[in-house]
């Protein structure tokens, strides 16, 4: 017999590697995560800061007076939370569930952003709290000036906005909460009913003469 006829052991065959695909997606859904936490947070961080500034005429001198974003607007931290309860559920949901929540968490960073943008050149809130401090209904607030966080909170916006289109265009690829959490789609077998009995085993062979037959017959 020549070598060539003699059959080769075959290699150990290693752990299969992840399909491109699969992997493909953990790492777009590692990246929708990272971009929808790290907006989520910056947006409720920049709506507590200071928006803007400005004094109110009182008595001939004048009071300092300041707005946060929660004050110029509510909208921004209200879409961070929904948004980051859309993000959480993306990865708990399937097919077109998994479609409506990413709509979702992309219009809940669009809207962050035009609120944001909307909030930074606002005097409205300033304003009243001038008249607040004054005890006047007419104060006209001065030397107004805008600090940086109402674009740092659309920027967060811009982050979930990104989440949300990275999930609508990849998700159908995301993984999903492990199925030991959902029920099957028809009914479970029982343990033992999956497995056939060994007629071999003692305990079968005491059944069997129990029922007055010969396991040896068998």
């Amino acid at each position: 017999m020549s070598a060539a006829a003699v059959p080769q052991p075959r290699p150990a065959e290693g752990p299969a590697a992840e399909p491109p695909r699969r992997a493909a997606g953990r790492r777009s859904l590692a990246v929708a995560l990272l971009l929808g936490a790290l907006g989520a947070a910056m947006v409720l961080l920049a709506v507590g800061k200071t928006w803007s500034t400005g004094t109110a005429p009182s008595a001939g001198s004048t009071i300092p007076v300041s707005v946060t974003g929660k004050t110029v607007t509510g909208l921004p931290d209200a879409l961070a939370l929904v948004g980051l309860a859309a993000l959480v559920a993306v990865f708990a949901v399937r097919r077109i569930g998994r479609l409506i929540v990413s709509v979702l968490l992309a219009l809940c960073g669009a809207g962050t952003v035009a609120a944001s943008v909307g909030g930074a050149g606002d005097t409205r809130a300033l304003g009243a709290a001038a008249a607040r401090a004054s005890g006047l209904t007419g104060t006209v607030v001065q030397h107004v000036g805008h600090t940086g966080w109402p674009w740092a909170a659309a920027a967060g916006g811009l982050l979930l906005l990104l989440a949300g289109v990275l999930a609508v265009v990849r998700g159908a690829a995301w993984p999903a909460m492990s199925s030991r959490y959902e029920r099957a789609d028809g009914p479970r077998t029982p343990r033992a009913a999956r497995r056939a009995p060994d007629p071999e085993h003692p305990g079968e062979m005491w059944k069997a003469l129990d029922r007055g037959e010969d396991p040896t017959a068998r």
